[in-house]
């Protein structure tokens, strides 16, 4: 929900952690804005979720704004950047938030958190248009990668195999949920010339090759640390897990997101059974 996603990125906020950046803002703008959040915070759990319910709170932000007017810091760039947040995700004023926004470019332009926020959405860009484009009946753009023992991995190794890219973590319930549909069609179909190539995003490579050798899930995984940054879902613009793509033996798409006997059928038809 909307009002879930703002409430955890207030809470990055109550932690010091900005959205973008790794590092805390310093100044008496961040310390302020951290208790207004908290206020804000406060009141959707309370169930309050329009304007008028968070009437004060709104008007504290112009108040804040308005104690810090002519600081083009971070930290105040922040402010505006919550407010626009709290429009978007709780009010659903997505024109209000845009105009926010837009004018936060504007007024902060050539600070850090503007360049951050110009990137994300530059990277969020990117991700819809690869994702756009990972259409049935479309060729599955290669990589040529190394696996978590060191071996090569690209879809061109398996040319005349049917692929399955699994996009998945061992923290995501829904991915854990879909193994055994998974492992079971792989052992039904890998002698026939059924392949799975596993995109971890892990961030704990032990845990992770624990987990596939407790699973028996003998296929390769790629896996570089880096969780919601792994290369490879940021290449492919993975915005939620489990993901999947089958492919036919020229790697073109021929199926996505199959669950169950979906999945099943969609490989045995593909091997030609």
């Amino acid at each position: 929900m909307k009002t879930k996603l703002f409430l955890a990125v207030a809470t990055a906020v109550l932690l010091s952690s900005n959205p973008f950046t790794p590092s805390a803002f310093a100044g008496d703008a961040t310390t302020e804005l951290k208790a207004m959040v908290e206020k804000i915070r406060a009141d959707l759990a309370d169930g309050k979720k329009n304007k008028n319910d968070v009437a004060d709170d709104l008007k504290q932000f112009d108040v804040l704004l308005a104690e810090h007017q002519g600081e083009k810091t971070d930290a105040v760039a922040n402010i505006v950047y919550m407010k626009a947040m709290l429009y978007d995700q709780v009010f659903h004023d997505q024109a209000k938030a845009s105009e926010l926004v837009k004018q936060l470019k504007i007024d902060f332009q050539g600070t850090e958190f503007v360049a951050a926020l110009e990137k994300r959405e530059a990277a969020q860009m990117a991700a819809q248009k690869m994702q756009a484009a990972l259409t049935v009946g479309a060729k599955f753009p290669d990589f040529n990668e190394k696996d978590v023992a060191g071996k090569p991995l690209s879809i061109a190794s398996y040319k005349g195999k049917v692929v399955l890219v699994d996009f998945w973590a061992t923290w995501c319930g829904p991915c854990r949920a879909e193994l055994p549909n998974v492992i079971a069609t792989y052992k039904k179909y890998h002698d026939q010339g059924f392949e799975i190539i596993g995109v971890s995003l892990d961030q704990d490579q032990a845990k992770l090759t624990g987990f596939t050798k407790s699973m028996n899930m003998t296929w390769p995984q790629f896996f570089d640390g880096q969780g919601w940054q792994n290369k490879l879902a940021v290449n492919y613009g993975i915005e939620s897990i489990p993901a999947t793509y089958l492919l036919d033996g020229n790697g073109k798409i021929i199926g996505r997101d199959l669950r169950g006997d979906e999945l099943t059928q969609a490989v045995a038809k593909a091997l030609g059974e």
